[in-house]
């Protein structure tokens, strides 16, 4: 072993120590970083939709570090999930250079839910979505396709039961506790 790969790996080794003692709270602030996978952008971004964080528009913060647009449309509809599957093999994605991946994620949809009507369409399917990745100010970030809400079925399930508590209007109550029941019978 020469010089210079003894203290490169000393380097290596350094590294791995001071990540390793840093523990994962530090893992999210380098979530975007370059010499991690873009997948890690794409699976904290639909994590955080799936839990409901694209219904408030005051909870936009949360997503904004994963993506590259400044803010989104008022969606009339919300996609409600099962899951989703992002591959990690980079064989799977399309490379378009080193700076910009297409990343095919496979959702398992279960309907729709329509805001102004308080309706739900089931649509038991499964969809892939490609997820343009690029590199923007040395962090990944998510260039398209902007999406409505992609959000689990749990979850939605509490944010209609919640908007059911706080409606005053009979005709809206009922409305939404059978959107409620809808809800929970989406397989």
């Amino acid at each position: 072993m020469t010089v210079r790969q003894a203290i490169g790996a000393a380097g290596a080794l350094a590294a791995l120590l001071c990540s390793l003692a840093m523990g994962p709270a530090s893992a999210p602030a380098a979530t975007g970083a370059l010499s991690h996978s873009p997948t890690e952008v794409v699976k904290r971004y639909l994590s955080l939709d799936q839990k409901g964080a694209r219904l408030d528009s005051l909870s936009f913060d949360t997503i904004a570090p994963y993506i590259a647009w400044r803010d989104e449309p008022a969606w009339g509809r919300v996609v409600v999930i099962q899951e989703f599957v992002v591959p990690e093999d980079y064989r799977q994605w399309d490379i378009v250079n080193q700076l910009e991946v297409v990343i095919p994620v496979r959702v398992r949809v279960l309907g729709s839910v329509y805001l102004e009507t308080a309706g739900f369409v089931p649509g038991d399917e499964s969809v892939e979505i490609r997820f343009r990745v690029k590199a923007i100010k040395n962090r990944w970030r998510i260039v398209e396709p902007m999406l409505p809400p992609h959000v689990g079925q749990r979850r939605m399930v509490s944010f209609v039961r919640q908007a059911l508590i706080q409606e005053t209007e009979p005709s809206k109550r009922s409305s939404l506790a059978a959107l409620v029941e809808d809800l929970r019978k989406a397989k």
